[in-house]
């Protein structure tokens, strides 16, 4: 990934309009973040340009702000490495699970060329898969669209959560401590754009777990949620139906098919997640001792960060 991958026009026209890019600047600006990361002596990250740019893009452009999602990115990772940082890809327990479609990247995006669409159910057996393993799964897929999927770095995503399947053993499976680490995680430390999150098919007992969802969202990801009933021609008005998988009465894809073809994008980084270990922070080597924040030990460097 020495190369930086060219973006289709019109995602280059949106990097330049909306995400403030410019082409002749960006070697640049790239430079610039790698000579900051080779600068900081407890900071170990990754310097592939196709990796680094994401952070530039969802960050508008912007390099402080690129430097504390990147610096962020990494320190948690490095504090709880066993719901942050897959490395293994042939992990069989992650393999089962996303081949029961449990979190999908939907193949078209929205509008042709928009927002990806991630589809969430809670179709597992809480017996056999822990929400740690959910967990570690959906930051698997969110390291595959930093790197190989221009329609979620450009245009951002979309999170349709299907609760259909949702039970009260699976609300057991959660505390608040690990709904903070992840919802922080997502907001604080991935360079992507969260367009809209819709629940679909909630049932009436986990109103609650919602709200307390919700609770852990900044404001401005709080107005991005939506709710539907089990009604899905509700959906169309954000969503059109032919967007949604097949299974769902659309036309993207069905859903043993879409991860059966997703798991091939898996084998194309095997490399790239098991180098994934050598990269994190180590605070005993950071210059400034940070105000330790009581979770995530650097509390002074993870302010809230504007979802774009």
């Amino acid at each position: 990934m020495s190369q930086l991958q060219a973006l289709p026009e019109a995602l280059q026209k949106v990097a330049i309009e909306e995400l403030g890019e410019v082409p002749s600047r960006l070697a640049n600006d790239l430079q610039a973040l790698e000579l900051w990361i080779q600068q900081q002596p407890h900071l170990k990250a990754r310097t592939d340009p196709q990796f680094l740019v994401q952070f530039l893009r969802g960050c508008k452009f912007s390099l402080e702000r690129a430097k504390e999602k990147l610096e962020s990115y990494y320190a948690l990772k490095s504090k709880y490495p066993e719901l942050l940082r897959p490395t293994n890809v042939d992990d069989p327990q992650l393999r089962k699970l996303f081949q029961m479609g449990c979190i999908v990247p939907l193949p078209t995006p929205l509008n042709e060329c928009g927002p990806r669409i991630m589809l969430y159910r809670y179709n597992y057996p809480v017996d056999k898969f822990s929400i740690e393993d959910v967990i570690l799964l959906d930051v698997l897929l969110h390291d595959l669209l930093l790197i190989d999927d221009p329609y979620a770095c450009i245009n951002g995503v979309i999170y349709l959560v299907d609760l259909s399947c949702f039970s009260a053993k699976h609300i057991l499976q959660f505390s608040p401590s690990i709904l903070k680490k992840s919802l922080t995680y997502m907001e604080n430390s991935l360079p992507l754009r969260v367009k809209a999150m819709g629940l679909i098919n909630m049932p009436a007992f986990a109103e609650q777990f919602c709200n307390l969802f919700m609770s852990f969202l900044s404001k401005k990801l709080r107005e991005r949620v939506f709710f539907c009933s089990k009604k899905l021609e509700h959906l169309k008005e954000r969503i059109p139906l032919k967007y949604l998988p097949e299974d769902y009465g659309g036309e993207n894809g069905s859903l043993s098919n879409v991860c059966e073809d997703y798991a091939k994008t898996w084998d194309k980084y095997r490399q790239f997640f098991q180098e994934n270990s050598q990269f994190g922070v180590e605070e005993h080597l950071r210059p400034v001792k940070m105000i330790n924040d009581g979770m995530y030990g650097m509390g002074g460097s993870f302010r809230k960060i504007d979802v774009d």
